[in-house]
């Protein structure tokens, strides 16, 4: 069996690769595995268990429900709320372990499971590569050591978690946000109900997009995957600026009053500067990977704050957060994790802490985010191709070798298979977007013949 986990959870079609008996199977797994390793020792577990509104959600809500009470943990389910509200809500509630339903931006078939350890943080790897193997140990037969009588878990719906999350986000704030008017797209996603009452509460004047979900509509043309209703909607309404989300809402994209993008590098830069400004930048330092653009780096070197680069995903970016002390890290993707205040990527808490920086300064957010300049940079995802042998194809590392002394000092290329997805991403960053788009392109055309 290939590993189940990618780099944020386990994903696939819901009810083709990720189906209800996986979901219950994993459950069942996670907690045989946490209560090995001594997390339930002394009490009664629980477990806080949500999902973003896709309809599969409903089903598989179910059976992580149903794995994790027959496996004797007690389960809060607190329905449809962002990811980080989730890890937020495990921490809070001093929960054993968090469940997350979800496939962030992933098309609406999709849906994947994302499990939290105590205190709201993603597992580390060896704790998810044990539950792969104990799933699959019983899986082919092992009978489970099960509860009965009053050992079994039990099931209560935790209806608080909105207002929770929702008054955490408000007392981390620096500033609040009267007289902003700002648009919110809500990818018709987990974050609909929860992000308009955190800027309302905050004291924007928003406006909503995507904010009406029926199960089958999440990430439909909107949302952090597709800013074009956002952008259009800012320069409508006359708004000061723009907030976009993923489905899970555990990440955030912007658009400055005009209309233009200002995307997650640009995001880190602007919070990097204000959080320096309010001595809360720890050892002047933001964490981003290797997929940042090289302008970010060049900004934050120019304005004396160290970038540390990580391999790409936020728990790889988290990872590094932990391990050295530092306060603010992210992805150009948009995920962003202010580590005094969230274990995990937020993106409304993102788009709160850019409004108040906005509000803060009197500043307009183009001009808050022209502290960098982007190089040209050009992504393309070759789909159906063999990720495993990026590393170890000759012919790709010619091509790559090839294209690099092509750029030679003014770019750099990049190529990565997705965590999350069978496909390979080409980045190529150069001075020139046409050279960048040549580039990558014979670069793809090279991933698809060397590994398809």
């Amino acid at each position: 069996m290939g590993r189940l986990f990618g780099t944020d959870g386990v994903r696939g079609v819901a009810n083709a690769d990720l189906t209800a008996e996986l979901a219950l199977g994993l459950s069942v797994a996670a907690a045989h595995v946490l209560a090995e390793a001594g997390t339930f020792e002394g009490h009664r577990p629980t477990a806080v268990v949500g999902r973003d509104p896709r309809a599969s959600g409903e089903f598989l809500e179910s059976a992580v429900v149903a794995g994790l009470a027959s496996a004797g943990v007690d389960v809060l389910r607190v329905g449809v709320l962002p990811t980080p509200a989730v890890a937020h809500l495990t921490a809070a509630l001093g929960a054993d372990l968090g469940v997350m339903l979800s496939a962030s931006h992933n098309a609406m078939p999709d849906n994947g499971i994302k499990f939290f350890a105590r205190g709201g943080h993603k597992l580390a790897d060896d704790l998810e590569d044990r539950i792969e193997a104990v799933y699959e140990e019983h899986r082919t037969g092992a009978p489970w050591d099960r509860p009965t009588g009053a050992g079994v878990g039990r099931v209560t719906s935790y209806d608080q978690g909105l207002d929770q999350y929702v008054a955490h986000l408000i007392g981390v704030l620096p500033n609040r946000l009267d007289g902003l008017r700002i648009v919110l797209d809500e990818a018709h996603g987990a974050a609909a109900r929860v992000s308009p009452e955190a800027f309302a509460r905050a004291g924007a004047e928003i406006v909503t997009i995507g904010a009406s979900p029926d199960g089958l509509n999440i990430n439909d043309g909107c949302g952090s995957t597709h800013l074009e209703q956002l952008q259009a909607a800012v320069v409508e309404h006359g708004a000061d600026l723009g907030i976009a989300h993923d489905g899970d809402a555990d990440r955030c994209l912007a658009v400055d009053h005009t209309g233009a993008e200002v995307d997650g590098d640009q995001i880190l830069a602007v919070l990097a500067l204000g959080m320096r400004e309010r001595g809360v930048l720890r050892r002047d330092t933001v964490v981003a990977t290797v997929m940042s653009n090289l302008g970010f780096k060049l900004a934050m070197e120019r304005e004396g704050i160290q970038v540390v680069q990580t391999g790409v995903g936020d728990r790889y970016v988290l990872e590094e957060m932990k391990a050295n002390g530092y306060a603010l890290g992210g992805e150009q993707s948009g995920h962003v994790i202010a580590l005094d205040h969230a274990t995990t990527g937020d993106g409304t808490l993102t788009g709160l802490l850019l409004a108040a920086r906005v509000a803060e300064t009197g500043r307009g957010l183009k001009d808050l985010a022209s502290v960098m300049e982007r190089l040209p940079q050009v992504l393309i995802n070759v789909p159906d191709v063999d990720k495993s042998r990026v590393t170890t194809s000759s012919e790709l590392a010619a091509a790559v070798t090839d294209a690099e002394r092509q750029l030679g000092g003014t770019g750099r290329v990049l190529l990565r298979p997705s965590g999350t997805e069978p496909l390979v991403r080409v980045m190529v960053e150069a001075a020139d977007i046409e050279q960048a788009r040549s580039v990558a392109g014979r670069l793809a055309d090279v991933v698809k013949s060397a590994l398809g």
